[in-house]
């Protein structure tokens, strides 16, 4: 077998008389995954550690997972739009496994094989991929949120092939960093929570897996962006608590206090304006009703409408957003992407078609499952415009407008 030491960096770091080997690799390279192959054949390793999460690792080794999803509690759970992300991300990455003719991560799935055939543990050491796209959201600017999902998401409109310099920097660096600098407006903002929180979380995991496990020569598989980041933190943070770091960065940060309340405040000065209007006279009181169902219900309504939701769903947003806007505790989306998986349940066939489907617009629209998570999306949307828009209405109509 071809030597591909040359092309594909290696280096091996001693701790407290044990061994970790890490092979900086390229997602899109065949030569990674030969390299992969070639050392775990070797035999000196006992553990072979790879850039999964456990929820990457099973949508490996189990293609077909998303279509075993319970969406209904998704919804409930409130992680439609989580999903709705991974599936964008997975469209994009995809575009480009079709473009390139090499799937992204070829390399992990025959370190993954190849272990399992040596009868070698695999140790999954990314942080799992929903609490780094949290810790995204939570890094980045309020304002700067709508931008970067609505990035993701026009990624599935846009048909426009993938630049030779993005394709060059997948392959020197590391696979979400690459698919997300596509949508960000600052990339810095997503350094920290990318980049160098993982390098140190999938360092401490190496250390937490050698220490407990007493490996003696662990083969770690990462992304060739890591390698120096890692390098650096096993040998410089040798006093450092494993556990402690990875509790740490597994955390979700708390959102700040004032946009914590801040729907509460909103809700507050719309009942406010409610009761002042009707103490002026009934007549302003009612008008000040009706434009609030008729602009927060009817853009949630145009929303839903919009991502061709069944009638009655269409029917129950309108009816719906209006009194679940007075409830920060419920989303105007929930209520009505449940009233669509009710009415209109998906079939075993949307769930088996969802990845292929969520790679093209027409089909976000015409499976069902994908729907569902357009529906929640706009509703949401809508409701929230319709909310500063009969806001405003009614304190225009208060100042006699």
């Amino acid at each position: 077998m071809k030597n591909t030491e040359q092309t594909e960096p290696l280096k091996t770091i001693e701790i407290d008389g044990r061994s970790i080997t890490i092979l900086g690799t390229a997602h899109v390279s065949k030569a990674s995954a030969d390299k992969v192959q070639e050392l775990i054949a070797t035999g000196k390793y006992d553990a072979v550690a790879v850039e999964l999460c456990p929820s990457r690792h099973k949508a490996i080794v189990n293609p077909e997972l998303m279509a075993q999803m319970d969406l209904f509690q998704v919804i409930k759970s409130g992680q439609a739009s989580m999903v709705a992300a991974s599936l964008a991300l997975g469209a994009f990455q995809q575009r480009m496994a079709e473009q390139m003719g090499i799937e992204p991560g070829a390399e992990m799935r025959v370190a993954i094989k190849d272990a399992t055939d040596a009868k070698l543990p695999v140790l999954l050491i990314d942080r799992e991929i929903g609490t780094t796209l949290k810790r995204i959201y939570r890094n980045i600017p309020w304002w700067k949120r709508f931008s970067l999902f609505g990035g993701l998401i026009g990624s599935v409109v846009s048909q426009e092939k993938v630049s030779p310099e993005e394709i060059e920097r997948l392959k020197e660096g590391d696979v979400l960093e690459s698919t997300f600098s596509q949508f960000a407006e600052d990339e810095k903002d997503l350094f920290r929570p990318l980049i160098s929180e993982r390098d140190e979380y999938m360092t401490a995991r190496l250390r937490k897996e050698s220490q407990e496990n007493q490996y003696q020569h662990i083969l770690a598989i990462i992304g060739a962006g890591h390698l120096n980041g890692m390098v650096e933190q096993l040998n410089t943070n040798t006093s450092h608590d494993p556990n402690k770091t990875i509790d740490e960065l597994d955390a979700i940060p708390e959102s700040s206090n004032w946009f914590k309340y801040l729907p509460w405040f909103i809700v507050g000065l719309i009942l406010v304006g409610f009761t002042i209007g009707f103490m002026r006279s009934p007549e302003i009181g009612t008008a000040m009703i009706i434009d609030w169902v008729l602009i927060n219900g009817g853009l949630s309504a145009l929303g839903a409408a919009i991502a061709f939701a069944h009638p009655l769903t269409i029917m129950t947003a309108f009816f719906a957003a209006p009194l679940t806007s007075l409830n920060p505790t419920i989303g105007a989306g929930m209520v009505v992407a449940a009233a669509e998986t009710y009415i209109r349940k998906p079939k075993v066939a949307d769930f088996n078609r969802l990845r292929s489907d969520a790679t093209t617009l027409k089909g976000w629209w015409h499976n069902q499952v994908t729907r569902i998570l357009l529906i929640f999306i706009l509703a949401t949307l809508g409701s929230a415009i319709g909310t500063y828009v009969a806001g405003f209405r009614i304190f225009e109509r208060l100042s006699g407008g």
